[in-house]
Formats: C-alpha cells, sequence, structure tokens
C-alpha cells in the first residue's frame, strides 16, 4: 500500500468527523510496552540488586573492597610512612636512672592477676598487686644487677604437642584463630567464629587487632580455662613450657606490604634444627617451622610476648615451669631490664621496639615520669631515621602503652596527637583503642563533646568496649 492511499483514508475519516488514529497509535503502544518492559527489567535487576547487597557476606566483602580502594587513595595523598609524631617536649638525655637495671622483687608470688573485663588494653600484661612503688623503680642503681635466672630444668632435644584443630583466618582474623586453635589443645569445641562473635563482633568494621589482654579476658569470661600473660621471654622459655605440655601463643612482627603484628601458635621444637614448630593461621599447613635466629627480631617487635591458656588445676606446675617470671611485677622489672640493655645494643628500627618495650615494662611499673622520656626518644630521635619502607608506622594499632603514658603523664596534647596521627594514617576509622585513649584526653581537657564523640565512635566499632561505654555513660549522664 502507498503513502498516498494511507493518507486518502485519513482524510475520509476525518471528513466524516471521525478521528483515525489506527496508523499514529500503534507505533505508540509500542513505545509505551517497550518502556514498561524496561522498567520492570529495571526494578526487578534493582531488587535482586538490593536483595543480593543486603546478603552479608556479598555486603561485606564489597564493603571490604570498598574500603581497600578508598585507603588507597587516602594514602596517595597522606603517605603513612612520611606522617611522624614529633612530641613537643624532646628529651635530649634520658634519665641514667632510667636507663640503669631495675630490681626485680625479692621474693615472686606466684599469684595471676584476675584479669579484667572485656575492653581496649591499656597494658599489656597484668600488673601485681604487689609491685613497689613508682619511686623505688626510680631510685636505681647506675650498675646494673644481674636478673637472677633459674636452673633450667633438662628438655628433650626434639618435642612437639599433638591435638591442636588447625584454622587458616578469615581477613584480619589471627587473634581469634590462633585463640581458637589454643583452646582446642585442651578439648574446648568453638573455632574461631566463636570467638569473633565476642572479641570481633563486626568483621566488615575490620578492627585490626585484638589485644593480648582481651584474649585473655575472653578465656576467662567464657571458657573453663586460665591464661597467662607474660613479656620479655625468650626461646629457653619457650621450650620449657611446650616441653611441659603448654602450646604457647606469641604476637611477633610480620610484613605484607608493609609491616604488620601477628599472632602465632608454637606448639613444637627441634634443637637439631634450630626451629620451633608453629600453627600458623596464615598458612594451611600445619607445623611450620619458625627458626630460633629468625624469631628473635621478630618478637622483638612485641616485647617478646607470651600468652600460655592451661587448666587451673595444672596452675602450680605452669608456674614452676615460669619460675620467678609467675610474679607479673618481676616479669615487668626482668623485661624493662631486658629491654634496656638492647637500647644499648641495637639502631634503627630494632632500636626503636627496644625503646618502646622499655616504656611499656615502665608505663606498666607505674614509673609515668621514665616511661614518657623513653616514648619521646623512641618517637623523635629514633623514628625519623629509620627508612621508610620499613617504619612500623602501625605500631599503634597493637600497642597502645604510648597513650597511657602520656595520658598518665598529663600531657593530654601529646595523646592527641598521636591519636590524630595514627588515625590520618591508616585512612580508616577502625581502631577502637584510638577512640578511647583519644577520648580520655580530650575529656580531660575540657572538650566533653569531641570526647563523647570518641567514645561513641569506640563503642559503635566494639560494644564490649567496656571503659569506652562507661565512659560515654557518665559524659552523657552530665548532660542537661
Amino acid at each position: 500500500m502507498s503513502g498516498g492511499s494511507i493518507q486518502a483514508e485519513l482524510d475520509e475519516d476525518n471528513s466524516n468527523g471521525e478521528t483515525n488514529n489506527h496508523a499514529v497509535i500503534i507505533p505508540g503502544m509500542r513505545y509505551n510496552a517497550i518502556l514498561l518492559v524496561l522498567f520492570m527489567l529495571v526494578f526487578v535487576c534493582g531488587a535482586t540488586w538490593v536483595s543480593i547487597y543486603n546478603f552479608p557476606p556479598f555486603y561485606q566483602r564489597l564493603d571490604t573492597y570498598l574500603q581497600d580502594y578508598r585507603v588507597r587513595i587516602h594514602r596517595v595523598f597522606y603517605p603513612p610512612e612520611e606522617i611522624l609524631f614529633v612530641p613537643p617536649e624532646q628529651v635530649e638525655t634520658i634519665v641514667q636512672a632510667t636507663m640503669g637495671a631495675l630490681t626485680p622483687p625479692t621474693a615472686p608470688a606466684n599469684t595471676e592477676t584476675t584479669a579484667p573485663p572485656l575492653a581496649p588494653t591499656n597494658n599489656p600484661v597484668p600488673t601485681s598487686t604487689e609491685l613497689a612503688q613508682p619511686t623505688a623503680v626510680l631510685d636505681v642503681i647506675q650498675t646494673p644487677i644481674p636478673i637472677p635466672t633459674q636452673q633450667p630444668t633438662p628438655i628433650p632435644q626434639v618435642y612437639a604437642l599433638s591435638g591442636v584443630r588447625n584454622e587458616v583466618e578469615t581477613r584480619n582474623n589471627c587473634g581469634p584463630a590462633t585463640l581458637a586453635m589454643a583452646l582446642s589443645f585442651w578439648g574446648w569445641q568453638g573455632d574461631q567464629t566463636t570467638v569473633q562473635a565476642v572479641l570481633r563482633p563486626y568483621e566488615y568494621v575490620d578492627d585490626k587487632n585484638v589485644m593480648p589482654a582481651e584474649m585473655q579476658n575472653y578465656v576467662h569470661g567464657y571458657t573453663n580455662l586460665k591464661a597467662a600473660v607474660r613479656v620479655g621471654g625468650d626461646p629457653e622459655m619457650l621450650k620449657s613450657l611446650i616441653a611441659a605440655g603448654f602450646p604457647v601463643i606469641i604476637e611477633k612482627g610480620h610484613t605484607t606490604t608493609g609491616w604488620i603484628g601477628h599472632y602465632i601458635l608454637l606448639t613444637g621444637y627441634d634443637d637439631t634444627q634450630a626451629h620451633f614448630l608453629s600453627q600458623d593461621s596464615l598458612i594451611v599447613d600445619p607445623d611450620v617451622p619458625v627458626a630460633y635466629d629468625g624469631l628473635t627480631s621478630w618478637w622483638r617487635h612485641f616485647n617478646y610476648l607470651y600468652i600460655v591458656i592451661y587448666p587451673a588445676e595444672r596452675e602450680a606446675e605452669l608456674f614452676t615451669v615460669l619460675g620467678p617470671h609467675a610474679d607479673a611485677g618481676y616479669n615487668l622489672q626482668a623485661s624493662a631490664e631486658k629491654a634496656r640493655q638492647e637500647v644499648d645494643a641495637l639502631t634503627g628500627r630494632d632500636r626503636f621496639f627496644a625503646l618502646y618495650n622499655l616504656g611499656s615494662s615502665l608505663t606498666g611499673l607505674g614509673a609515668t615520669a621514665q616511661a614518657v622520656q623513653i616514648f619521646d626518644q623512641a618517637f623523635a630521635d629514633v623514628y625519623p631515621d629509620i627508612g621508610k619502607e620499613d617504619r612500623p608506622w602501625r605500631v599503634l594499632w597493637y600497642r597502645t602503652d604510648a597513650y597511657q603514658a602520656y595520658f598518665e603523664a598529663g600531657r593530654y596534647q601529646d595523646v592527641i596527637r598521636l591519636a590524630d596521627a595514627t588515625l590520618l594514617a591508616i585512612g580508616n576509622p577502625v581502631l577502637e583503642e584510638t577512640f578511647y585513649w583519644r577520648g580520655k584526653a580530650r575529656d580531660a581537657s575540657g572538650d566533653e563533646s569531641g570526647a563523647i564523640q570518641d567514645y561513641e565512635a569506640a563503642v559503635r566499632l566494639n560494644p564490649g568496649s567496656t571503659p569506652a561505654l562507661e565512659e560515654l555513660q557518665r559524659l552523657q549522664g552530665k548532660a542537661p
């Protein structure tokens, strides 16, 4: 049919007073139908996307990727290895007494300190109620006093424990995974998700670290076992514990894309091969060898910290192996003396950690005035001279003793500056302990609104952050 005949029919219909829309409405109907189909497809796709997005595993994975890319972009503008904390009160020389030996208690008591409620860790080890007053620590003499050591009990050259259920960690979950492996040795039936539900309740938040005291608190509060946390360890102590039937958790430095912290569980040793056997949550295979020589430098990064889980009925046996280190106060003084000796012998990043260890142990002993001087030297004099690729810029993710020392010394602005530098470097506000300490410093400085914001952030990241929640409730209770 030609175009002319169509127009003739239209003219004829119009002349009769009728409107013939057949030739034009059909294309319109098709257009509307196409729009309707497209709308329905978009609606179905959108509903499907929303459903999938709100499915927790998918959401958490996507959110993790988005966080990673956001952090990468942030670090382009704020390279974390270039962010420095320089205390305004720099110390030219450290008091000689600080670097002198620390006198250990003469009669260590085999008592284990009860762990506090689950909370951000202010101190990596529990302190003894029988510690001398800080003035006794300050009045050290110039000549180092040797730390007495007990005669070691002969142990086999080769020894390995069995019965540990190996677990590969989910993202940043080495603390819960390693703790679950250690608990499994004693017949505990949970796994890393059981521990994570308490210590890292929001996996998508990506809490960077579970503190040693949080792990200890979990053992005391959620199992029928006990846990001892000590510092200043050495390979001989680790071997003695393993030979006595106690697997040992240690925290050490690790490197992937820069320095980080990492927990592993030691379950055996072999003197003929000069290595420990470890259960490492980053590695699928069990019994991963860790060379004696290589362990020391990485273990130093966490003050040679070790955690022993044990049944209450074997406490006396454990304390016999620990010897004088069964007393937490003695252990802190001995670790401070060990760190003091390393400060004199080391350089670079190793010296930074030796200073940090000394400051940490002094903080635990209550010698705050000395501790802040040590931390000043670590941050102002040593850290800037470490090569950028080797700088442990994540150290405050794991070890918050510097916050505590500056706070207890009344240097609140230094707490705030150090926290600001730490949060700027991470590029993702997920450090509950940093928010907690900055909140305390802001509160002490009179900035209650800022403190409330920080406490709210800490509680949001971890509802088990008991001190932050208590401080938040206290300040909110003061509001008119």
